[in-house]
């Protein structure tokens, strides 16, 4: 008979992942997480041409985004997609969580 720790064990990605039931997520990862989405987003927006203003590259830069014709359109996309995601993210992280019993 199992005992009632390796009951309340759930495993997912085929035993990669093991979760205890009525476990939150950790502090640090509720903090982490959007921090990083964040960062990703700042980042689309700071180099959203590529580094034009480097003192080596960036005219080389410059030259390949006039020769690409870089969409505008397609980074702001990416740049929504990483606000819903953040939202989401966000959402699932103040809720509180639920687990099948």
């Amino acid at each position: 008979m199992a005992n009632k720790s390796e009951t309340e064990l759930r495993e997912y990605a085929g035993g990669w992942l093991t979760e205890r039931k009525g476990t939150d997520l950790p502090p640090f990862l509720k903090i982490a997480l959007p921090v990083i989405a964040l960062c990703c987003g700042a980042y689309l927006f700071l180099f959203m041409n590529g580094e034009v203003g480097h003192s080596t590259r960036g005219r080389l830069v410059q030259q390949l985004n006039a020769a690409t014709h870089f969409s505008r359109i397609f980074m702001y996309l990416v740049a929504a997609l990483i606000a819903i995601y953040l939202v989401v993210l966000v959402r699932a992280i103040i809720a509180k969580p639920e687990h099948e019993d």
